[in-house]
Formats: C-alpha cells, structure tokens, sequence
C-alpha cells in the first residue's frame, strides 16, 4: 500500500495539483487496489541469490569487464544498493548463516544451531521454520517455488516451498551448471501460464555459482581468458582480466583460520596468490557470473512473454561476497568489503529506476520488506528490518550502525563496524597470537588499501599507485577519538545482539 501512496504524492506534484484534486485521487486509488486485490493481482516476488559473489563483479559496481546486460538492465530499471551486507557467520561454511539470515530475518547469533552446535540456539524460537519465507507466503495464498544449490542452509525452512527443484550444479556444461537452475525456473513458469495459475508467486531463484570450482562454460572461459586449472597456473594470459586495485600477493597477517579451504585447498588456486593464478581466477568468476545472468535473462523473457513481469518484484543479491586475491585472501572468511558486502539490485513496479542509495540493509531485511510488499503481516520473529522505505525514496538508510562478524575459525575472531563513512575491524585470533586494529575512511579509502599496497612489486601489478592517506588509519594518532568511537559502538551491537565474545580490548563478560 506504502508504493500506492508513495506513487500517488509523486504524481499529484508533478500535475501540481490541488488538495481536493488530490483526495480524490486517492479514492480512485483506494477502489481500484481493492479490485484488484479481489482479483488476486497481489505482487509477485522473485529472489535471484548467487553463491560467493563480490559486489566489484558487476557493471552496476563499477566492473569494466565482466559482462552482464540483463543484470544491468535491472540496475537501470530499479535501484542499486551501495551498502547491502551479510551480518556474519560463526562457521567457516558462511553461507549456511547467511542464508538462515534470508530465510527467517533474525540476526546472526539469535538463529537455530548449525552443524557442531553453532550459531544462537537458545536465542532462536523452537517453531521458527513456521515463521520462515516460505511457510509465511504459502499461509498468505502464494505459490512458492525454489532452485538452489544443497546443503548449507537452512533444510526445516526450504523443504517448506510448495516447489522444490534444488541440487548443487558447478559444472562446465548446461546440464551441470547454471542452465539447469534457469531450467527449472522456466519451467515453473511456463507450467503456471499452462495451468492458468493466477495466484501470485514467490520465487527462490538461486544457483550454485560462481562458488569455487568455477568450472564455467568453454565458450565463456575462452572469452575471459580462462581455463579449468586444476594446478596453479604459471603463465599469464593477457586476455585474462586484470588483478584488482587490493590486490596483495599475501595477507599481512594470519587470517586466523588455520587450515580454512577457502584459503589452501580450492583446486587450481590452493595456496597460490600469484597473478597468473588470480587472473584466472577471476576469469573463471566472471564466466560463471555471465552464464548466471544468461538464465536471469531467460527468466525475465518468459516474466514477460506470460504478462507476469510488470507485476513482479524482482531482488537480486548473493549470499556474501568472495575475495578472490584481493587483500591476498581468496575466501569469503573476511570482513573486508569486498567480501562483508553484497550486491543488491531491486526492480519493480513503483520503484523509480536509475538510482542509487547507501541503504545500510542486511540480508535479513529481505524478508520483512518482501512481506510488507505483499501485504503480508510480518512475523513477530523477523528482527530485520523493512527496506521498502529506501525503495520509495522516503528514506536513504535503515539504519545507521551496521555490525559484522566472522568466528568460523579461531575464537573470537573479526569484529567489524560502520558509521558514516567510518569502518572499523578488529582481530583477536590464533590464541592471542594475533591481535589487529583497522580503521578506514571508505569515502577516501574504499578499497581499504593497506601499506602493503603502496610496495613497488604491488603498484607494478596492479597499475594502481595509492595515494599516501589510503593507509589503515587505527594507530594514527590524529584518529584515536574515532577509534576509540567505534570501539565503543561496537561494544554496545555485540551486548545488543548478544555477541558471546569479547576481544582482548573489551570487559570480559561476566562468567566467562
């Protein structure tokens, strides 16, 4: 009802018309929603989640070589969310939270315990599934329908969509890797248009890439200079793209994960940080990532051939970002930003296109603002919150605080922190051994560029040649009032959201 409204305002001013003018405009509105409401003309929702993409990987993010023209057409049709983020994880599989995020919109530690007794447990209510995306539509009158990838999520919530078609799909061919999740999508459709189904729908259309192993199509890999490596390569193909601006031949620290897969065991990357290697890498990112956005083009072509694509409400997003070389890391265990944000992309009817907004939403937002667009009460367990007033223009952030969290490994691991502009981490891991500050002004160091980036070898590779304040800032004396700020606040999210560590530099918790 909020976008009516929102579209109402919007189209009196632009007429400048009267107030009586304008009463009556919204009756006209009122009767019509109600018809079409006894019609059944409530929207449609379709979720597009990709798995380890990095916001840099597309156009809308300011990627000058990775090809994705539907993608882009959605970005320029709807609205680009500069900071969409993924709260965390308390396990090295960061996904299988992440996704629990989606699924229920509770935060990181208040969901059910994961694999090994993870996660929030006690702070999770024992029916959530009930609560879950699916189980809330379906009670709501939708068809439900979901592809993605196995494993790593939450099974009690997702084998409650009417239309299940999920299996993990990494290959280098149509039948083994993103085609097949387009398949079943499309066949969804086209089968609702058979039947006459004119009941809305909520779509989870998820794939398997471009996690590792990128094994993307040949035609694609050709393009981007790529190839399946199953070693390391040696050889740098120049039609490969170029490494990324934070690039780091290695981390200046332990990451804190000893032994992490992301990190020493993806095959054709293992332990490698050379250019040869993550240029290929990047090259195998991108042609999953394009081959991704051939089946989100074929998803809207059959949206629109069955009328179904201007009543639909379309999110496009992934589970987290990924690394990939920046920073010297390859996995998605970090806090950086390439690797703590998400790509979010919304287009629909209502939402003025061609614009961007900070935001600051998690992925946990997604289910309180999907059921506000539908009408649809939000359940008392959702603790994230509705976006839609950034979708209407009413509002640029949600909120003014965003906390991050990785403990996969050591505990008690990364801590991150925005404000403004402001972003602080923190690391307290390998038993104390390693123990780390960072605070960056993003506004003037948004790549989070280190000292190690100013080096000579690394300015060669990468062509890009900092500037000298694009450096971590947390021991530089003029910011300590900031740090000092932010370490504050990020002592009051994690007693907030119930955070069971504290770092090195924080009160110990009582009992413990």
């Amino acid at each position: 009802m909020r976008l009516w409204i929102w579209k109402v305002v919007l189209l009196a001013e632009k007429l400048k018309m009267k107030m009586t003018h304008v009463i009556a405009l919204f009756l006209i509105c009122f009767v019509y929603v109600g018809v079409v409401a006894g019609a059944d003309k409530r929207p449609n929702i379709l979720l597009i989640v990709t798995d380890d993409q990095a916001p840099h990987t597309l156009k809308a993010y300011g990627n000058k070589v990775c090809e994705t023209p539907h993608l882009d057409r959605l970005a320029g049709s709807g609205l680009v969310f500069d900071g969409a983020y993924h709260m965390g994880s308390w396990s090295g599989a960061v996904c299988t939270p992440s996704r629990h995020m989606i699924m229920t919109g509770r935060t990181v530690w208040h969901l059910p315990k994961g694999r090994r007794g993870r996660g929030g447990g006690k702070h999770a209510p024992a029916n959530l599934a009930h609560f879950s995306m699916a189980a809330v539509f379906n009670r709501a009158g939708y068809d439900t329908f979901r592809t993605c990838k196995r494993g790593n999520s939450y099974e009690a919530a997702n084998k409650l969509f009417t239309t299940r078609k999920d299996a993990t799909k990494r290959g280098g061919t149509a039948a083994s890797g993103s085609a097949w999740h387009g398949d079943q999508a499309v066949a969804f459709l086209k089968g609702r248009a058979e039947a006459k189904d004119r009941k809305p729908f909520l779509m989870y259309f998820g794939f398997s890439h471009p996690h590792d192993v990128r094994d993307g199509l040949p035609v694609l890999l050709e393009k981007y200079g790529a190839y399946n490596a199953k070693k390391p390569p040696t050889k740098v193909n120049p039609k490969a793209p170029p490494l990324q601006i934070n690039y780091l031949p290695a981390h200046p620290f332990h990451h804190g994960h000893p032994g992490l897969r992301d990190e020493v065991r993806v095959s054709g990357v293992f332990r490698s940080r050379s250019e040869a290697t993550i240029r290929n890498e990047q090259g195998r990112d991108y042609a999953c990532i394009e081959n991704i956005d051939r089946q989100i083009g074929r998803v809207l072509k059959v949206l629109r051939e069955t009328g179904e694509l201007d009543n639909t409400y379309i999110f496009f997003t992934a589970d987290h970002g990924m690394s990939v070389g920046r920073h010297g890391l390859t996995g998605k265990q970090n806090l950086y930003q390439h690797t703590w944000r998400v790509p979010m992309i919304v287009s629909g009817p209502g939402i003025k296109g061609g614009r961007r907004a900070e935001g600051n939403v998690y992925l946990l937002d997604l289910l309180p603002t999907m059921c506000e667009m539908a009408g649809i009460k939000i359940p008392k367990t959702v603790e994230g919150k509705s976006f839609l007033p950034v979708l209407t223009g009413e509002k640029k952030v949600v909120r003014e605080v965003l906390y991050g969290v990785y403990c996969g490994g050591t505990k008690p691991g990364m801590r991150s922190l925005k404000k403004g502009k402001w972003k602080l981490i923190k690391y307290d891991v390998m038993d104390g051994k390693v123990r780390e500050t960072q605070l960056f002004n993003l506004e003037e160091n948004p790549d989070e560029l280190l000292k190690e980036h100013h080096a000579a070898e690394v300015v060669r590779l990468t062509g890009h040649k900092p500037k000298a304040h694009q450096v971590n800032l947390a021991d530089d004396p003029k910011y300590a009032a900031k740090r000092r700020e932010l370490e504050a606040l990020l002592l009051s999210e994690m007693k907030r959201l119930d955070d069971p560590y504290r770092l090195w530099d924080q009160p110990m918790k009582k009992g413990g």
